[in-house]
């Protein structure tokens, strides 16, 4: 796998690209958008980790750039937080987004997750007697099919695209709810719970993360 990371401080290029490869991923660096673009114009690239602030050509201005012509995975970083910076990221058509400072493992372990949904979003999840058929909306547990309400399918889906990785009630009730939903963390918890039981055996997969939220575990 080849990641382009593009972001000014040399500094954070070489503490992603230690981690890259010591996971032996390919590892191409630019220092601005402008970089970015050319590089992107001579490689093929599976997935970008791309730094809002930047000399020259920002973030924001470099992934309007990139959506025109390609539809490569995208990893924005930034130092702010607002909500109004990350809502504009996800509008212009990041795949996902790390404040700073980030650990370098959660972004591996995001890098992974996206590359990997993007390969099997067509295909099969499998893991033991639990299987997922995507094309085909459905779920089964040995074979017998398993009735999920349309949010609870997208939960369990959300989580294996992101296996291993915790994630908050904020976040599930912004990726599977969306923005303007207005509920809160118990709109999360019941729904987990529902999923758990209809999983029977395979329910402990979904871990419940102390004063965060849950995360997606293969045993």
């Amino acid at each position: 796998m080849k990641v382009l990371v593009v972001d000014d401080e040399i500094g954070i290029r070489e503490v992603i690209k230690e981690y890259c490869l010591f996971e032996h991923f390919d590892v191409l660096e630019a220092e601005n958008g402008y970089e970015a673009i050319n590089i992107l114009k001579d490689n093929e690239v599976d997935i970008i980790v791309l730094d809002i602030m930047m000399p020259k050509m920002d973030g924001y201005s470099t992934l309007r750039e990139i959506r025109t012509n390609y539809q490569i995975p995208v990893i924005m970083l930034s130092a702010r937080s607002e909500e109004y910076d990350k809502l504009l990221g996800f509008e212009l058509g990041v795949d996902d987004y790390l404040t700073k400072p980030f650990s370098p493992k959660e972004l591996i372990a995001r890098i992974k997750a996206i590359t990997n949904r993007n390969k099997n979003s067509n295909d099969k999840y499998i893991y033991d007697k639990l299987e997922i058929d995507y094309l085909g909306h459905k779920v089964t547990i040995d074979n017998k099919e398993i009735k999920l309400t349309p949010k609870e399918y997208e939960i369990l889906c959300y989580f294996i695209q992101n296996k291993g990785i915790a994630l908050s009630r904020e976040t599930l009730l912004s990726k599977i709810w969306g923005y303007d939903f207005f509920g809160d963390d118990r709109t999360v918890d019941t729904h987990i719970k529902m999923l758990r039981n209809n999983l029977g055996d395979y329910r402990d997969l979904i871990v419940t993360v102390r004063g965060m939220g849950y995360k997606f575990e293969e045993k």
